[in-house]
């Protein structure tokens, strides 16, 4: 029996090698879904596949932290928590017992354009939970004891992922200058100085505004017959009513940035110094996001990335360093970061990033780095749409935030067309010294003593643009 599985297991890796060994050649299976829109506006989408008895339940609210109300910041991320208490029919934390007492389980994750809700359970569940998520849409209980309590709950996060981890504040500060205009510069965790202005009305006022059907999309992907399915549906979420209310969207853009600026920031538990240079990207709508996704991999993808092999392994510049195509709904970073190797200096770090991005833009990549990138890709999706869930999720992204389902089932097309001129050409259009934002966060014990405490400064960047240095 086990070596009848081992040969099994030998084939199908030898059959996954074959099929991602030219991308060019591989298809993404084609996701066949049912779409429709309730009278009242909820968006349902659906996929049977019957490869085993479970069923995964999304819900996407388009609503995220860049739809906090001013001088709020972390809101979105503080209702996600609320959404897990008492409604009208429920007691508090009573979706953990629908779930994971049945075998499944439950969670959610606020983004900074979405808050999505999903729950894996056995398909003949998929009725309760339904209901359950009807219920805390249009039932939700918000009082004083759960706002509290959750509030706290929150609090702690931002003190246990931002104030204690060594650079926490760094990936807080870069997001925080990173946009100028655009609500997209309030980290989604936001600030206990918001946190704690906060009152139970607002939240209420939040849940009326944003918490509606015509602003969710329900997703359903696994095995249930779609009939009964429709007449759930129908049943449990047809009857709530869409409020009069508007419904507000960002109307904010981000403009061009038109010279180089840095950031310098200290920090009392900083080991090492760490480097972060960015570029301001259009959404992940555009017909550059793939090239902008292809070029982020050939950077920092696995240990035979470009900034692994010069950065660390060769150089011995840096300790560890990463890329990331941080693409969202309405505008997008392209970032790099790198924690500079003990004895380095972080201009010394710099200077290798900076140079990294040059030869991008001077010399195309090579055919193997393309076709290397494009295998890594394939092979990311073809696992997450291993499981329900993962189908559920790459459809939602498709549905709510690229504004279309059907990219689902299009969008590795996209990816596996990036040509090398595509990587060069975006990284000319976009990597510019006038679109370059770079920061510096280091150990406190590297401030000058002239320099505590006083008000930010100016000093002439590299390229002759006045940059701003946060003191």
């Amino acid at each position: 029996m086990r070596r009848r599985s081992l040969l099994t297991l030998i084939a199908c890796a030898v059959i996954l090698a074959g099929a991602i060994g030219s991308s060019a050649q591989t298809k993404m299976p084609q996701m066949k879904f049912r779409e429709r829109t309730l009278p009242n506006g909820m968006r349902v989408l659906s996929v049977v596949d019957k490869s085993s008895p479970t069923v995964a339940i999304n819900v996407w609210y388009h609503v995220g932290s860049k739809d906090d109300p001013d001088q709020r910041s972390g809101f979105a991320h503080l209702f996600e928590h609320l959404m897990f208490k008492s409604t009208k029919n429920m007691k508090a934390e009573m979706m953990d017992r629908l779930t994971e007492d049945v075998g499944g389980n439950n969670n959610a994750f606020t983004a900074d354009d979405v808050t999505v809700y999903f729950e894996i359970v056995p398909s003949n569940y998929l009725e309760t939970l339904l209901w359950a998520e009807a219920d805390r849409l249009s039932g939700l209980t918000v009082d004083e004891e759960s706002f509290h309590s959750e509030r706290a709950v929150v609090e702690e996060e931002f003190r246990q992922s931002i104030l204690a981890p060594p650079y926490g504040k760094f990936s807080y500060t870069m997001q925080q200058k990173s946009f100028v205009s655009h609500p997209y510069q309030r980290p989604g965790i936001g600030s206990i100085a918001d946190l704690d202005a906060a009152t139970v009305e607002n939240v209420q006022k939040f849940h009326t505004t944003y918490y509606r059907p015509d602003n969710a999309t329900l997703l359903v992907v696994g095995d249930f017959d779609p009939r009964q399915f429709d007449a759930w549906v129908d049943k449990y979420f047809g009857s709530i009513q869409k409020p009069d209310l508007p419904l507000p969207r960002v109307q904010t853009k981000e403009g061009e940035r038109t010279g180089e600026k840095r950031f310098t920031e200290y920090g009392a538990n900083v080991p090492l110094s760490a480097v972060g240079i960015n570029y301001l990207v259009p959404s992940e709508k555009s017909e550059d996001a793939p090239a902008l996704t292809m070029a982020d991999i050939i950077l920092s993808q696995g240990r035979s990335s470009r900034l692994y092999q010069s950065l660390v392994y060769q150089q011995q510049i840096a300790q560890s360093t990463n890329a990331n195509a941080d693409l969202k709904e309405d505008a997008g970073l392209f970032q790099l970061t790198a924690i500079v190797a003990a004895g380095k200096k972080p201009e010394d770090a710099e200077a290798a990033l900076r140079a990294e991005i040059k030869k991008l833009q001077d010399t195309p990549v090579s055919a193997a780095e393309l076709e290397k990138a494009k295998n890594q890709i394939i092979t990311s999706q073809l696992r997450q749409r291993e499981t329900n869930n993962g189908k559920a999720n790459a459809l939602g992204r498709a549905a709510v935030l690229l504004g279309d389902a059907n990219r689902v089932n299009t969008a590795l097309e996209k990816l596996q067309a990036v040509t090398a001129a595509d990587v060069q050409r975006i990284a000319n259009k976009y990597f510019t010294d006038k679109n370059r934002y770079v920061f510096f966060y280091l150990p406190e014990a590297m401030r000058p003593a002239s320099g505590v405490n006083k008000m930010p400064q100016s000093r002439e960047s590299s390229n002759g643009a006045k940059g701003a240095y946060l003191k």
